[in-house]
C-alpha cells in the first residue's frame, strides 16, 4: 500500500511508466539513459519511482520511447480509466473482495492488455445496456408501434369474442353462423396484415443499421474527437466548408445525427468568425494560455474565449501548439450536451457530472465567471474556469436559454491552493463520504 504523500499517486508511477515502456520496446537501461544524457544509475532510481522528473527531462524520455510525455506523467487515457472505474462501480456487493480502485491507474500501466480487455468488455456491456435501454424506450414511446399493437389486441378481442359465440351457442342460426364464420375470417386475415406490417416496422430499421447502440451525440463527439476538436476548413472558409467536413465523417447518413453534427459545426464557425485563429493563437501562446488574460478578446462574452481555447491545435512533443483542455457545456437543466475530454478528468458521457464542479455553481450566478482548482479522487489537480450564460437573446419578458462552459486544463505541478475534492460524477466517483453524493 503506498505511503500518504504530497505528490499524486499519479505522478508517483511515472518511473514504473517509463519502465514498462521501456521493456516493450527491448530497450536496455543502459541505451536509453545514454539516449537522454544521463546515467543509467540515475535512470534506475527514476525507474523505480524514487526520483520525482519533469520538464525537459521527461520529454526527452517520451521522446526517446515514441510517446506523448502526458502518457508517462498522467497514465492511462481517461476513457480506459472511465471503463475501469465503471466496470468496479457495477459489480453487486456480492461478488466478493471489492476491487482495488484506487490502483487502476497501476493495473492501466503494468498490465495495458488486461486492462484493455476489462475495458473493452466494459464497453460492450454499457453498449448493450444502452440497447436495451433504448429498446424499453421504444415499446414505451413508439407511435407506430403503440398503434400497430393496438390493433392487433383490438383484432385478437374480436377474434376471441365471435369464438366464445360459436363455441356456447350451439344452436345458433345457420345465417348467423355463416356471418361470424365470415367475421373470424376477415378479422384473422386483419390480425395477419397487422402482424406482417409491425414485423416490416422492425425490418426496415435493421436494414438502416443499428442506432439504438449509437446514439447520434455519441456519433457527433466521435466525429470532433477524430478532428481533435480542431477543424483547419472550418477556420479558413467558415461556415461554407462544413458540408465537406460532414461529407468526410462517418454515420452522417442519420439524419438526427447529421442535423446535430451540422449545428455544432455552424457553432463552431461562428466561434471561429468572432474571434478568428490568426487573433486567438498568438495571444494565448503569449499569456502562457491563461484565460484571465485573454477575456478581453471576447468583448464581454467569456464562454467565447472558453470555447476558442479548447479549439486550438493540440501541443506537440516539441512542445508547439496548446495545453491539452478539457470543455463541457450543460444546459440549464445541468444536462451534459457537448464535451471534449481530458486525461484523468472525466467527464461522464450522459447525465450530469460532479455536482461540485464549478460547471454548475456558475449556472447559479449567470454572467460571473467562475475559477477554481479541483483535485480528482487520483490525485490529479486541475484548474477549472467556468461561466453561465445566455446562448439565444431574449425579447422583454421571454425566458432565456442558458448554457454553462467549463474549461479544464491540468495545474502545473506544485500548484498550491486549497482545491476543492470533486469527481468524474457520482456513478464512478470512489469518494463515499462527499456530502454532494447523489
Amino acid at each position: 500500500m503506498v505511503q500518504a504523500s504530497p505528490t499524486p499517486r499519479r505522478a508517483q508511477l511515472t518511473g514504473s511508466r517509463i519502465r514498462e515502456r521501456r521493456l516493450v520496446m527491448g530497450l536496455k537501461q543502459a541505451d536509453l539513459a545514454r539516449q537522454v544524457a544521463i546515467s543509467p544509475s540515475y535512470l534506475n532510481l527514476i525507474e523505480h519511482n524514487r526520483r520525482r522528473i519533469g520538464g525537459k527531462l521527461l520529454v526527452s524520455i517520451a521522446r526517446a520511447l515514441a510517446v506523448e510525455p502526458a502518457h508517462l506523467s498522467e497514465g492511462a487515457d481517461a476513457s480506459l480509466q472511465d471503463a475501469l472505474q465503471s466496470s468496479a462501480a457495477a459489480l453487486p456487493t456480492s461478488f466478493g473482495p471489492a476491487p482495488e480502485t484506487d490502483r487502476i491507474d497501476e493495473l492501466a500501466g503494468r498490465f495495458p492488455g488486461w486492462a484493455g480487455l476489462i475495458a473493452a468488455q466494459q464497453r460492450r456491456n454499457a453498449g448493450l445496456e444502452a440497447l436495451v435501454e433504448g429498446l424499453r424506450d421504444r415499446l414505451g414511446h413508439d407511435p407506430v408501434l403503440a398503434d400497430a399493437m393496438h390493433e392487433v389486441l383490438s383484432t385478437v378481442a374480436a377474434i376471441r369474442s365471435t369464438a366464445d359465440i360459436l363455441v356456447r351457442e350451439p344452436d345458433i342460426d345457420p345465417a348467423w353462423r355463416t356471418r361470424f364464420h365470415r367475421n373470424l375470417h376477415e378479422e384473422a386475415e386483419r390480425l395477419s396484415l397487422r402482424a406482417t406490417a409491425l414485423l416490416g416496422h422492425f425490418e426496415a430499421e435493421e436494414e438502416t443499421g443499428p442506432r439504438a447502440a449509437s446514439t447520434p451525440i455519441e456519433t457527433v463527439e466521435a466525429m470532433f474527437e477524430a478532428a481533435d476538436h480542431h477543424f483547419p476548413r472550418i477556420e479558413t472558409m467558415g461556415a461554407a466548408a462544413i458540408p465537406a467536413v460532414l461529407g468526410r465523417a462517418a454515420g452522417m447518413d442519420d439524419p438526427a445525427t447529421r442535423a446535430l453534427a451540422e449545428r455544432w459545426l455552424r457553432a463552431y464557425a461562428a466561434d471561429a468568425a468572432r474571434l478568428p485563429l490568426a487573433v486567438i493563437q498568438p495571444a494565448a501562446e503569449a499569456s502562457g494560455h491563461d484565460p484571465a488574460a485573454l477575456l478581453h478578446l471576447g468583448q464581454g462574452d467569456v464562454a467565447l474565449v472558453l470555447r476558442r481555447l479548447a479549439t486550438l491545435p493540440r501541443q506537440t512533443m516539441t512542445g508547439e501548439g496548446a495545453p491539452p483542455f478539457g470543455l463541457a457545456v450543460c444546459d440549464a437543466a445541468g444536462a451534459l450536451i457537448f464535451r471534449r475530454r481530458l486525461t484523468a478528468f472525466s467527464i461522464p458521457r450522459f447525465g450530469a457530472g460532479c455536482p461540485l464542479w464549478p460547471l454548475y455553481r456558475a449556472l447559479s450566478r449567470p454572467g460571473q465567471p467562475e475559477a477554481a482548482l479541483i483535485e480528482m479522487p487520483q490525485g490529479a489537480r486541475f484548474r477549472a474556469w467556468a461561466v453561465s450564460q445566455p446562448v439565444a437573446p431574449a425579447g422583454f419578458g421571454a425566458v432565456p436559454v442558458m448554457q454553462a462552459v467549463m474549461l479544464v486544463a491540468p495545474a502545473p505541478p506544485g500548484t498550491a491552493g486549497d482545491a476543492i475534492a470533486a469527481g468524474p460524477g457520482c456513478h464512478l466517483c470512489p469518494r463515499r463520504d462527499c456530502p454532494a453524493r447523489r
